[in-house]
This record gives C-alpha cells, structure tokens and sequence, in this order.
C-alpha cells in the first residue's frame, strides 16, 4: 500500500486514488458541493486556498492546498 503526501502531513492511499483535479472549473465545483451534500467530504485544506480535488474509489472527495501536478509527481515517483 503506497501512501501519497497530499499536504500538511496528510496523507491518501495511492491504490485508492481514481482521479487529481485541478479545482477550478465549475464542474469540479459541482462535484464538491455534491460531496458536501453527501457527506463525503474530506476538508485536508486547514483553511487554505482549494488547489487540487483527489477523488477516490469510495466516492469520496478530499480537497487539497497542492496543486495537482505536484500531487501527480509524488504518485509517480513512488512507482518507480
């Protein structure tokens, strides 16, 4: 199970991960409140600027302060 860095100590498991979004389209914002609504949240931000969305295979939505090409290098260099 590889753990990947998705900010300020948190971490997602990389098996899980199905998509990293940028967050700034309104679509990706629809998804948000969608997971709001649903109670599937995960707020990793501590109060930051939202700059990438990671959604999993549980349908669950965790924002993060990182920007998505970060995140996608740290997935990749842990496959290698």
């Amino acid at each position: 199970m590889e753990l990947v860095n998705i900010g300020f100590g948190n971490v997602v498991s990389g098996d899980k991960v199905v998509a990293i979004l940028n967050s700034d389209s309104s679509p990706i914002k629809r998804l948000i409140q969608d997971a709001r609504d649903r109670q599937m949240l995960i707020d990793a931000t501590y109060g930051r600027k939202t700059r990438s969305v990671v959604v999993t295979t549980s349908n669950h939505v965790v924002l993060s302060p990182v920007q998505a090409e970060t995140i996608a290098q740290r997935t990749q260099s842990k496959e290698a």
